[in-house]
């Protein structure tokens, strides 16, 4: 049986190194002509192979030199969610010199690298849906004007798995299954907390959902942490006070593949700016969030999770254009 992953697979990782002369030949093979590409802010949305080609490769190709593809997870499912299809979805760094602007943001002139959760639908072997979210704030911290005034947790490059095989996984469906059920068990238990210790039922200990070991990277802003003391002193807490009321769960996909899942919601969070956050102030206005989340499991338990969050976009809802301050700053 053929492999669904593996021509969108090769598709992305060709044309952020092929020739300029290839580039529109490439999109038509494998973006159907009616796509919906939806990037992180401030690229939004794009429709149709030529707004995909001129308004997400050719700025990545042009800013970043040298541009190279390097995937961290490459996974593929049939989506549990009523938008159902099939999706391939993917955690991704893009590598490069930083020698030209991208999206308005002053280059560094030094080696960077993008990193970036994505979900595409495949349809008949082409890309007729795509779901992006660059952390634009990291790739700031990266070339030196830090959007925030400090991070929760260590900010660092995202890791590979710790297993080393999250690319083109072999587990297979049924292995897939198992672990997007513990997921969404998991899930399910996640949203009531206790407001003292910030903690939820089942998520910790012998019949818990997490590892006793577990790893949760985080975007720009919130960064790394270890253990699930780690993951709370350095995410939840913060994100809780500040958003109380929070609700998630509004997922368009939800795919396993062997020992990985992926979740995303675009968006899939609604809740209310209560508390101050990263610098700015609490106002009680209404907020949505955009999310992306990657696992990996074994032996009936989360080991890894790699969450992607488009912070550029909720930062533009409280008011903060990050990106034009970054521009402000290079220039004075």
């Amino acid at each position: 049986m053929d492999d669904f992953r593996l021509p969108a697979h090769t598709f992305l990782n060709t044309i952020v190194r092929a020739p300029e002369a290839a580039l529109a030949d490439l999109v038509d093979q494998h973006v159907s002509d009616d796509c919906q590409w939806d990037v992180s802010h401030p690229i939004n949305t794009l429709r149709g192979p030529n707004q995909v080609l001129d308004g997400f490769f050719r700025p990545l190709r042009q800013a970043f030199t040298r541009l190279q593809r390097r995937d961290e997870i490459f996974i593929g499912g049939s989506n549990r969610r009523d938008v159902g299809g099939r999706w391939v979805a993917s955690v991704t760094h893009y590598l490069g010199n930083f020698d030209a602007p991208f999206l308005r943001l002053p280059p560094s002139n030094h080696l960077v690298l993008l990193r970036a959760g994505e979900f595409y639908r495949i349809e008949d072997g082409k890309i007729t849906m795509a779901r992006i979210i660059l952390d634009i704030p990291d790739l700031m911290r990266q070339a030196g004007y830090s959007p925030f005034p400090f991070s929760y947790g260590l900010e660092t490059l995202f890791p590979g798995p710790a297993t080393h095989d999250g690319v083109l996984p072999t587990g297979g469906i049924e292995l897939g299954e198992q672990s997007l059920d513990i997921i969404e068990g998991m899930l399910a238990d996640l949203h009531k907390f206790d407001p003292t210790t910030f903690s939820s039922t089942n998520q910790t200990g012998a019949h818990g959902y997490w590892n006793e070991d577990m790893l949760w990277y985080g975007p720009g802003g919130i960064g790394s942490n270890y253990l699930w003391e780690g993951f709370v002193k350095d995410h939840r807490e913060g994100f809780l006070r500040a958003f109380p009321d929070r609700k998630g769960g509004n997922h368009f996909c939800r795919i396993g593949d062997g020992d990985y899942a992926a979740i995303s919601g675009w968006p899939s969070m609604t809740m209310t700016f209560q508390g101050d956050y990263l610098g700015v102030k609490g106002d009680g206005r209404p907020l949505t969030l955009r999310v992306m989340d990657f696992y990996r499991c074994a032996d009936g338990k989360i080991m890894e999770n790699w969450v992607m969050l488009d912070y550029t976009e909720l930062m533009a809802q409280m008011g903060v254009d990050i990106i034009g301050q970054a521009k402000a700053a290079a220039a004075a």
